[in-house]
């Protein structure tokens, strides 16, 4: 059977991502990270202080918070005032388990690296996105405390980065759009370290259950589609 992508892209192929670094004067370490039509502010935010559980254990700690502003989508969406939606939090829980899965805690010392990643304009893969671009803030945050002398050694163990797949049609696709997303019978989200471990694996089935060999599929796309990712993370870090 066959699929035409909306945006003529080949099954295999991400869509057109930039990383921009440094985008805040402010925080620590950002980017703003362009997914198609998704786009993500990631900061992070360096605190001489962690959380009440940690405190007198020598080690730092990575977390993170999510928001999508009330018009990122195609209508307008109620603005999280009071407390986080659960997608919302889920989310927020994905990327910083995400981020501290390559970071080392205990080279940060005590103090807290705080990611916000703030959706403006969302196409899809929103979570995704938030978490490669993450990567890029959180990097340039530690660059910066080494650079301040603050840390002796890099925290950071491996690269991170996060790509969506899927089935439509019967067909394995890689970084789906919302229109693809909305229409896909199996979704997922992949989280990969750049040593090619598994962070995360998030599938769903939802129409059509899936067999072995089509989540074997959709893993080798994802594991291309990060290894382009990894790429673009060099770049906007290596300028």
């Amino acid at each position: 059977m066959n699929y035409q992508r909306p945006d003529n892209r080949t099954y295999d192929q991400i869509r057109n991502t930039k990383i921009t670094p440094n985008i805040s004067p402010y925080a620590e370490g950002s980017a703003l990270i362009e997914v198609g039509g998704t786009k993500v502010i990631c900061t992070a935010s360096v605190e001489d202080r962690v959380p009440m559980f940690l405190r007198n254990k020598g080690v730092g700690w990575v977390t993170a918070e999510y928001a999508m502003l009330p018009r990122a989508t195609n209508t307008r969406t109620q603005r999280e005032t009071q407390r986080p939606s659960g997608r919302t939090q889920e989310i927020q829980r994905l990327i910083g388990r995400s981020l501290r899965a390559v970071v080392d805690t205990k080279l940060l010392g005590e103090r807290q690296i705080y990611i916000d990643c703030d959706v403006i304009q969302a196409d899809g893969g929103t979570r995704c996105a938030s978490i490669s671009g993450a990567y890029v803030a959180l990097a340039l945050a530690c660059r910066r405390l080494l650079k301040q002398g603050i840390i002796s050694t890099s925290p950071i163990l491996s690269e991170v980065a996060a790509i969506s797949v899927g089935i439509i049609a019967g067909i394995p696709i890689l970084d789906l759009a919302y229109a693809e997303d909305s229409e896909a019978d199996v979704d997922m989200n992949v989280v990969c370290t750049g040593s090619g471990k598994f962070i995360e694996l998030q599938g769903t089935a939802e129409r059509e259950p899936f067999s072995r060999d089509q989540m074997d599929e959709m893993l080798v796309l994802a594991e291309k589609g990060v290894d382009a990712l990894f790429a673009i993370q060099r770049r906007a870090l290596n300028p």
